[in-house]
């Protein structure tokens, strides 16, 4: 049973219905500064103050192909995941979430060293799985989730 004051006064789907100028709507983020998106999705969706960033690997943006070796692809998926956040007038300082895939989870402790040169404490929550493949045979993927404080 829903109560009134939760899910901020009323439950949302009647919020939406009753008060559409307070429906959350959905906008997709791009940029040139990240890959394109190599599917049928966005780079990412804006939803209210709260981005979610599609998963990136660590393609080029300049030349669309995976960079060698998993220092070289942590860091370009940073940086692309960095230039997406930017593109919603966000920066990974607002990540609350990441979600990492590994092809190898033995780069896990290599991953934890690059990290904090992209993320400031407190860090986001993260998961970290290992997966048996990636898109274009990259090492790692990390998607995130960010919310967007007053600006």
């Amino acid at each position: 049973m829903w109560k009134q004051g939760q899910f901020g006064g009323w439950p949302l789907l009647w919020r939406n219905i009753l008060y559409p100028e307070q429906a959350v709507t959905k906008q997709a983020v791009h940029t040139p500064d990240a890959p394109q998106a190599i599917g049928s999705y966005s780079q990412a969706i804006r939803a209210g103050s709260t981005v979610y960033l599609s998963g990136q690997i660590g393609l080029d943006p300049a030349t669309m192909q995976v960079v060698e070796g998993i220092d070289a692809q942590v860091h370009r998926v940073l940086r692309n995941l960095q230039a997406v956040a930017a593109a919603a007038d966000a920066t990974l300082d607002d990540a609350v979430k990441l979600t990492v895939f590994l092809t190898d989870l033995a780069h896990f402790a290599r991953l934890n060293e690059i990290m904090p040169q992209y993320l400031k404490q407190p860090y986001p929550a993260r998961s970290a799985v290992g997966v048996s493949q990636l898109p274009r045979g990259a090492l790692v993927e990390i998607e995130a989730i960010l919310v967007r404080g007053e600006r």
